[in-house]
C-alpha cells in the first residue's frame, strides 16, 4: 500500500471511529422504529441516516438501515450489542451492528481480462473504495505487476475443472490467513463449488457480462449478437450454488445496433461491467444491502 492510500484509510477511520450501522430484517409490526430510536437515544447515539422498507405492513418483512454517531463508540460496543439483544428477540429480528471504522478485508479473484480489477484498483488508489484489499488471486499471471506495484499480495493459482478441489483448498487457506470478509469475482472465469460458496454466504460478489436473466453462462456477447439485441448490459450479484442466479445487487445497460458485431458489443459491455461491479462492491462495503430470499434490498 502506498503512502497516499495508507493516509486516506487512516483519515477515514479516524473520521468515522464513532459511527456505526445497524441492519435489521424482521416481520413488520408496530413499534420497531420507535424501539430502535429509543434504544439509540438511551445510549447517547445520534441518528445520521435512517431508511426502512416493508414488503407488506400487514405482517410482511420489514427492513431497516440506521447509521448513527455515538461518542466512545468502540469502548461501548460490547454493551450496545448486549443491550440490543432483548429488542432483537422481542421483534424476532435478524440484525447486525457494524462499525464504520472497521474496514472489511477484501479478496479479488481475476482471470485474464483485467478491466474490472483495474477499476477496483483505481477506486482503491483514489480513496473511493474503503476496504483493505488483502490479496488478489488469479489463474493467470496477467495482473501480477499491476497488483504488486500497489503493495498488494498476488497469488497465481492455475485452475481448471479437473483440479478444482485442490485449487479451492489453496484459496480457502489464503483467505483464512488474510481473514477475508468479502470476495469479489472481477471476471474470474472459473465456477466455484458449493463447498467453497457455503463458507462465504452473501459475501461473494460476481460480475456477469449480460443483463440477467438473459444470456446466462458463457459467451453472452456472441449470443446477444446472434439474437440481434438493441441493448446489452451487465449484472452484479451474490454467488449461490445456482449459476448466475444469485440475488442481484446492481445492473446497467448500453445501446447497440446492427453495426455492432460481437467484438464491439464486448467493448461496450466491458465499460458497463466496470461501473456495475464497482457500485455493487461499494454498496456492500457501506452495508447498504440486505438479502431477502433471492432478492436484495439496497438502501
Amino acid at each position: 500500500m502506498n503512502h497516499y492510500m495508507k493516509k486516506s484509510i487512516q483519515q477515514y477511520q479516524a473520521e468515522n471511529k464513532n459511527k456505526a450501522r445497524l441492519l435489521i430484517k424482521c416481520p413488520d409490526q408496530p413499534g420497531i422504529v420507535a424501539a430502535v430510536s429509543d434504544f439509540l437515544y438511551r445510549h447517547d447515539a445520534n441518528i445520521i441516516t435512517s431508511d426502512q422498507y416493508t414488503l407488506d405492513p400487514d405482517g410482511g418483512q420489514f427492513f431497516m438501515r440506521v447509521e448513527f454517531y455515538c461518542p466512545q463508540l468502540l469502548e461501548k460496543a460490547e454493551v450496545l450489542e448486549e443491550a440490543f439483544q432483548s429488542i432483537g428477540e422481542k421483534f424476532a429480528m435478524e440484525w447486525q451492528l457494524l462499525y464504520v471504522s472497521q474496514l472489511k478485508n477484501m479478496a479479488i479473484f481475476v482471470s485474464n481480462e483485467p478491466h474490472c480489477l483495474m477499476e477496483l484498483l483505481w477506486e482503491y488508489q483514489s480513496g473511493d473504495l474503503m476496504a483493505h484489499i488483502a490479496l488478489v488471486i488469479s489463474n493467470h499471471e496477467t495482473a501480477r505487476e499491476t497488483v504488486e506495484s500497489l503493495g498488494i499480495p498476488f497469488y497465481y493459482i492455475p485452475a481448471n475443472k479437473d483440479i478444482r478441489k485442490q485449487v479451492e483448498e489453496k484459496q480457502l487457506q489464503l483467505l483464512n490467513e488474510h481473514q477475508v470478509d468479502v470476495i469479489v469475482l472481477a471476471r474470474y472465469m472459473q465456477i466455484l463449488t458449493s463447498d467453497f460458496v457455503k463458507n462465504y454466504e452473501h459475501q461473494i460478489i460476481n460480475i456477469h457480462h449480460s443483463f440477467l436473466p438473459a444470456f446466462v453462462g458463457a459467451k453472452p456477447y456472441e449470443r446477444a449478437y446472434k439474437r440481434g439485441v438493441k441493448m446489452i448490459g451487465a449484472t452484479s450479484h451474490y454467488v449461490t450454488n445456482d449459476l448466475d442466479e444469485g440475488p442481484i445487487i446492481e445492473q446497467d445497460i448500453g445501446r447497440v445496433d446492427h453495426r455492432d458485431n460481437s467484438a464491439k458489443m464486448k467493448k461496450i459491455g466491458q465499460a458497463i461491467e466496470r461501473v456495475v461491479l464497482s457500485r455493487a462492491v461499494k454498496w456492500h462495503l457501506e452495508d447498504r444491502i440486505i438479502v431477502h430470499e433471492n432478492k436484495t434490498i439496497v438502501f
